[in-house]
């Protein structure tokens, strides 16, 4: 039976036909790039869904509400405040020169006994030392004199006045006994005053001993004094300085003297330890010094517990009137990351770091000119944990 050509073209066009029905079967036309091209999607829209709502990984430590109790975390809300600018000025805390006693014996002697230590707390009238001095001892004997003279004028005196009165004796002899009286009163009085110069009362267990006193409360810093030592009246046998008040003095530059004024509060610090104190600037230096070009202000301190010790260097900061500012935060908010100054947001997840740009601060609050909006949300305390928590992850991440 022969086949004709007709008939031959169209069995190949079903061959051919049935060939691409059955590569359809198995390789269906654009179904892997659809699905790939939907699935690629959905996962783009989760992404921009995601970062619209803030809650990608990158920066955020996942914690729970309960996890946040735990830590004492307080979240706050980004709000106006108001921050008091300063000016910061190094300086050096200094004895109190108006409670600093240089301690001298004001007799000339021999040392007979020396009752204080260097170091040791005394109290106002106490014996540091006990002198024996020849010159007391005639100071003490010209006193005892005039005082027997004075009651030997006195006695003549009233014997005097009492015959006078009887009209048996002369008025001269009466008005003689009467200006003898005064004079002997006079020379008690000198001699009495003689003694109190150089710091001794007439009663004493010795005519010759001088009991040198510590003139009020303080610490002994200093001590030139030995026993048997021969010492004059203008040597400093002690150094008294009563530290429950001390000096706080700090070097201001001309450009800087209209910000320090009296009255001015002022935060004292140092780098030995965390403790600060306040106080108020008392004195100004009206002069500028000719080699440092620069005045002297002060502060006086109360020193419980003898804390701020003289020779300790110290920050004093002038703190100014408080100023309004558009977003301000506890200082306790902010922390140092990669040199950066950093704030947690918080996210449902927990909190996510966030870099700002600060202004003013007055240690307490932090002014926040960038990267914190009004109304956010944001770790307020113990954010030390959330930085620590930060690390961590980071340090994950990079294994």
């Amino acid at each position: 039976m022969s086949i004709t050509k007709k008939q031959t073209i169209v069995a190949a066009a079903i061959v051919a036909a049935g060939g691409l029905a059955m590569f359809g079967i198995f390789y269906p036309w654009g179904s892997h790039d659809a699905g790939d091209g939907h699935g690629h999607g959905q996962e783009g829209e989760k992404s921009a869904e995601s970062k619209e709502e803030g809650h990608d990984d990158e920066g955020v430590i996942k914690l729970t509400a309960e996890q946040i109790t735990q830590s004492d975390i307080q979240v706050a809300i980004a709000a106006p405040g108001t921050v008091a600018s300063s000016t910061r000025f190094p300086g050096e805390i200094r004895f109190n020169a108006d409670r600093l006693a240089h301690v001298v014996p004001r007799v000339a002697g021999i040392v007979e006994a020396v009752s204080a230590d260097l170091g040791q707390t005394v109290k106002g009238g106490q014996v540091l030392a006990t002198i024996v001095s020849a010159n007391l001892s005639d100071l003490r004997s010209a006193l005892t004199t005039a005082q027997r003279r004075a009651e030997l004028a006195d006695q003549t005196y009233k014997r005097e006045e009492r015959l006078w009165n009887e009209k048996v004796s002369a008025e001269q002899e009466f008005l003689q006994a009467k200006t003898a009286r005064e004079e002997a009163s006079i020379a008690v009085q000198n001699a009495r005053q003689k003694l109190a110069a150089v710091g001794a009362g007439a009663a004493a267990s010795g005519l010759n001993q001088y009991a040198l006193r510590a003139p009020f409360e303080g610490v002994v810093i200093a001590k030139h004094m030995t026993l048997g030592e021969a010492v004059n009246e203008t040597d400093q046998a002690f150094t008294i300085a009563d530290l429950r008040t001390v000096w706080a003095e700090f070097i201001v530059a001309p450009k800087d003297l209209p910000v320090v004024a009296v009255g001015e509060k002022v935060r004292i610090s140092t780098s030995a330890f965390s403790q600060t104190t306040e106080g108020t600037v008392g004195y100004v230096g009206p002069l500028i010094g000719d080699q440092t070009r620069t005045a002297t202000a002060r502060v006086t301190l109360e020193n419980p517990g003898s804390l701020w010790r003289p020779g300790l260097f110290i920050t004093a900061e002038v703190m100014a009137k408080p100023q309004p500012v558009a977003i301000a935060v506890p200082a306790t908010a902010i922390q140092t990351v990669d040199n950066s100054s950093t704030i947690f947001l918080a996210v449902p997840e927990g909190f996510k770091a966030q870099k700002v740009q600060t202004g003013r601060t007055d240690g307490t609050s932090v002014e926040v000119t960038g990267g914190l909006e009004p109304g956010q949300r944001y770790a307020a305390t113990n954010t030390f944990t959330l930085k620590a928590e930060l690390g961590k992850s980071e340090a994950e991440h990079a294994h």
